[in-house]
């Protein structure tokens, strides 16, 4: 899609995902307005720092909670492009602090959306989880609720044509409070062995560029209520550790609560609705308002629907990263 002259939001912007996705617009269009939403002041000041409204006049800096319904529409005035990134991430924080959980991942869905048909915004994209398929945590049952608003919010904007549609993925590799920074702190610190929760242990690998790219394109090809997922290497955290550290390198401390031992982005369950793509998979919607034929125009040419027994896990995966892969990898980080 081209953003030229396009006004868009970023919620959560001053995060990694909202760094990344502002230095990829500024570098490739010339929008009209580029709103950065989010409710840390020291962060917009610090990103202020890189990303100047002097040096780029269509940068906007709105201090803003999703949780505040009011403020969000004021963010949301004259914008035709909504990046949903906003979220309370954090497993154990989630646990510990459910309502607050809630409060963001939830209600503040439903005040983007909310917000979005009021201001008759064209097009919102909100990114999720693997977190939010299968869920057995409290932050992926917000994001599962979060998804199904979005998914279900196409049949609620009428004669606004708002449109709302998803992209799934799991940790991005290099974000902030990700594995692999985690284990680089570690080894500065003068650690030789780092924690392994499990043999086995798999997840899949994406970096912030392939995120960014992922999402607007995404943005494109949207009709609205489709769930979009990228297809993915996988990669064994135990190979990670070799990678960094050395073979052998590690000990065991068990799998956390609310952890899972694979990521899973499209479980059995949802296959019957989900379509090859090429290079991604698209999980459709299950309303009667919802034509399966929409999308053949742009996506579904050469598209096909994936076996019943399908399912899109880290560990049953076909495309693998090697221990080689993963060091070639790291040298970004």
């Amino acid at each position: 899609m081209n953003l030229n002259n396009k006004s868009i939001l970023i919620t959560g912007g001053t995060g990694s995902f909202g760094h990344k996705c502002v230095e990829v617009i500024l570098k490739k269009y010339k929008p009209k307005k580029l709103v950065i939403l989010s409710r840390d002041e020291l962060k917009q000041y610090e990103m202020s720092q890189r990303f100047s409204d002097k040096k780029y006049p269509c940068i906007r800096y709105f201090i803003g909670d999703v949780r505040d319904v009011e403020r969000i529409k004021r963010a949301c005035a004259d914008i035709n492009i909504i990046i949903h990134a906003a979220a309370m991430k954090h497993v154990t924080t989630s646990e510990y602090n459910p309502t607050e959980c809630i409060a963001t991942n939830i209600q503040g869905a439903n005040n983007i959306i909310d917000a979005a048909i009021y201001n008759n915004v064209e097009k919102v994209i909100a990114i999720s989880t693997d977190k939010a398929a299968n869920p057995i945590n409290l932050y992926g049952a917000t994001k599962l609720c979060s998804d199904k608003l979005f998914v279900s919010a196409n049949n609620l904007s009428g004669a606004h044509k708002t449109r709302f549609s998803i992209v799934r993925y799991g940790n991005v590799i290099g974000s902030r409070g990700s594995v692999v920074p985690y284990f680089k702190s570690l080894l500065e610190k003068g650690e030789t062995k780092l924690p392994l929760t499990h043999l086995e242990m798999t997840r899949f690998s994406i970096t912030l560029d392939e995120g960014v790219s992922f999402v607007l394109n995404t943005i494109d090809c949207m009709s609205g209520g489709e769930i979009f997922i990228p297809k993915l290497p996988s990669f064994k955290i135990l190979d990670l550790i070799s990678a960094m550290a050395g073979k052998d390198n590690y000990f065991i401390v068990g799998i956390r609560p609310g952890e899972k031992l694979h990521e899973v982005m499209i479980p059995m369950e949802e296959s019957l609705n989900c379509i090859n793509a090429g290079s991604f998979y698209v999980i459709q919607p299950m309303f009667s308002w919802w034509d399966k034929n929409v999308l053949k125009d742009k996506i579904f040419k050469k598209s096909k629907a994936v076996d019943m027994s399908f399912e899109y896990s880290s560990d049953t995966n076909e495309d693998w990263m090697t221990e080689l892969d993963l060091k070639e990898l790291l040298k970004k980080y």
